[in-house]
């Protein structure tokens, strides 16, 4: 019920939000004009105002036109058909691709990965797991896999997402998870292990199912919590080796050990990024725009038998991966471009005058 409301009033809201904007917008144009010269960095409110709007013109245009899929599948009835799942794959791939393509340009990001890429091995099922650093790593990921990789993610991600409106009502209908924190004592509807179990069964050759272990993003706040938590139940070994590790959390293994049960053929991909661990907030945003940096995203691909079986060695597992993640992030900082350096983005390793 709680999702049906939600929908039914951030969805117009957005929307009217939008148009508000788009009427008024040449009153925002010269106050963020009279603002940029008292702004430290390059024209920032005049970034910050392009960026808002381009974001909110893109979600109302994926709202109106989901409303539109609802009506055309039956008012829902068909809407989880495989037609219709790879029409919402397409709506999503191209506001990546927009969102991206403006991003870039507006914010002087540069993106390059290294390391065996998940199109290395066609025709296969993947386990995607990832480091969690900054609300804009998850919208990479999904534009890396898409775009570059021709991948369906399925994905286990936060239930505060869904307050996003397109968000909420793509990731409802394409195979996806919100995840609420369970409560003491358990409560009603399955676990998290079951939930993840369920969304990775049945994974066909170009899905990529995508779990970030952490649970969260990376602060020092939370890396503390966790280790306490690891000591509070009796973990103290892990708690040792979560200490060492700087740079990310302590992994959550339940989900991953689920998801690997329930994908018995499935390769794991490990993967990790840096450039903007720094942004977790709106006011970070703020501070770094124009951002001129480079994003590295770098892929390890696990091959199955290379994955131990037991649980306790699987956890073990983990945590080894987890300990090369830190030890990469450490030698791979922030890298800000300098003003000639300024290229349009492709994936390391591809045809730099191709589309």
């Amino acid at each position: 019920m709680m999702g049906w409301l939600r929908r039914l009033v951030l969805g117009p809201a957005l929307i009217a939000l939008t148009i508000l904007l788009i009427t008024t917008i040449p009153v925002w144009l010269i106050i963020a004009a009279l603002l940029s010269p008292a702004v430290p960095g390059r024209l920032r409110p005049l970034r910050i105002l392009s960026l808002l709007l381009m974001h909110l013109v893109l979600e109302s245009i994926m709202l109106v036109e989901l409303f539109g899929l609802w009506i055309a599948s039956g008012f829902g009835y068909y809407i989880r058909r495989p037609f219709f799942e790879r029409i919402h794959y397409d709506i999503v791939q191209t506001y990546l691709g927009v969102f991206f393509r403006e991003a870039r340009r507006v914010a002087r990001l540069r993106i390059v990965t290294e390391g065996t890429a998940p199109d290395a091995f066609p025709g296969e099922p993947l386990l995607v797991c990832c480091r969690h650093a900054g609300p804009a790593d998850s919208f990479t990921l999904m534009y890396a896999l898409m775009h570059w990789y021709g991948r369906e993610p399925r994905v286990v991600l936060k239930d505060t997402m869904a307050w996003d409106p397109a968000v909420d009502v793509l990731l409802h209908r394409l195979p996806s998870r919100f995840i609420s924190p369970q409560p003491k004592g358990g409560g009603r509807g399955p676990d998290l292990e079951t939930q993840v179990g369920q969304l990775a069964a049945n994974l066909d050759e170009n899905d990529a199912f995508v779990i970030f272990p952490e649970g969260g993003n990376f602060t020092p706040e939370r890396r503390q919590r966790g280790i306490d938590k690891l000591r509070k139940v009796g973990l103290e070994a892990m708690a040792r080796r979560a200490e060492r590790m700087e740079n990310v959390l302590a992994p959550r293994p339940g989900g991953l050990l689920a998801a690997l049960d329930a994908a018995p053929d499935a390769d794991v991909v490990m993967v990790s990024h840096t450039g903007l661990d720094h942004l977790l907030t709106v006011r970070d945003i703020w501070r770094e725009l124009p951002l001129d940096k480079q994003i590295i995203m770098r892929w390890w691909r696990v091959p199955r038998e290379d994955i131990p079986e037991g649980r306790e060695e699987r956890i073990d597992w983990l945590y080894t991966w987890w300990e090369k993640i830190d030890d990469w992030v450490e030698e791979h900082r922030p890298v800000d471009l300098p003003p000639a350096s300024w290229r349009r983005q492709v994936p390391a390793g591809s045809d730099p005058s191709g589309s």
